[in-house]
């Protein structure tokens, strides 16, 4: 059976650049960290790193076993607070992955209610994975994902808590604003900012602009709502939010709203678990609340 020290040192090298800064990361010294490696490599007969100059470089199997560092070191690290929580007399603990940047906003109404009707419940945030949102929940990195972006897989189970709808945002004296409804075609001119993810997780290209073989002059991405609806209200292009978020926080901007298309484009905020956990109660706690709760503006 491997051992998972060699485990949390490659980890920690692979955080910290070096053997001597993992070391002192780690509070042991460099040769316990070389000799533990060292004898790694003797039992299995395969190197884990080698030495570039003043660099180290990971061998193909060290590799392997850093992504099996990054998959399992998260769920021993875990079931040691769980453990821990247990033995305080403690319910549990919640870990809720996000990818979804306008969750945000609407995952804080969702909190409060939560935090309070379960204060045994140490309750986490994550919105930066190693792989996607999906491998962090099936690999036991984090307990929940909230996502407009749900995946038929038959190990999870995604329910749909919250709809709403995309609108192009507009300052108030564009020319589109006139229109009923925004067009492919009324977009290939304009300036589009967005969040900062691929384009192929994006509505308003896969569902909207690709099938119509339609792209916008230039794009720009903006880490926050509150400066994608900054960056509109001055002018320096159009973005996409909810509409709901933009009653919400864009209130006193000079913008405007326009549906995306005739029929609008329709998304849901989903909450994935694995199957089976949903009846964890305070997990389904969770679901109760996410389901009661709608943004009021």
């Amino acid at each position: 059976m491997i051992d998972f020290q060699p485990l949390v040192i490659l980890r920690e090298v692979a955080r910290t650049g070096s053997v001597t800064a993992a070391a002192e990361r780690m509070n042991v010294s460099q040769s316990a960290v070389s000799h533990a490696i060292t004898k790694f490599e003797e039992r299995h007969g395969t190197k884990v790193w080698m030495k570039d100059g003043r660099n180290l470089r990971f061998t193909q199997a060290g590799n392997y076993l850093l992504g099996l560092a990054e998959r399992i070191l998260p769920q021993l690290d875990h079931a040691e607070r769980v453990l821990a929580d247990f033995a305080d007399g403690r319910r549990g603990a919640l870990r809720a992955g996000m990818e979804c940047h306008p969750c945000q906003k609407w995952l804080m109404g969702v909190t409060g209610p939560y935090l309070r009707r379960w204060p045994d419940v140490d309750f986490e945030i994550c919105t930066a994975f190693r792989f996607d949102g999906v491998a962090a929940l099936l690999g036991h990195e984090i307990d929940l994902l909230i996502t407009p972006d749900p995946i038929d897989q038959p190990d999870l189970l995604f329910t749909p808590v919250f709809d709403y709808e995309l609108v192009l945002v507009l300052h108030e004296n564009h020319p589109l604003t006139t229109n009923a409804w925004a067009d492919p075609h009324d977009l290939i001119a304009e300036t589009l900012i967005t969040v900062p993810v691929s384009l192929e997780r994006l509505d308003i290209y896969g569902r909207f602009l690709v099938p119509a073989n339609c792209r916008p002059h230039h794009r720009i991405t903006a880490e926050t709502t509150e400066l994608m609806l900054q960056l509109t209200a001055a002018e320096r292009g159009i973005s996409v939010l909810p509409e709901w978020l933009l009653r919400e926080e864009g209130d006193k901007l000079p913008l405007k709203s326009l549906r995306i298309g005739p029929h609008g484009l329709h998304k849901s905020i989903h909450l994935g678990v694995r199957k089976d956990e949903e009846r964890i109660d305070y997990i389904a706690g969770f679901l109760d609340i996410a389901r009661e709760q709608q943004p009021i503006y």
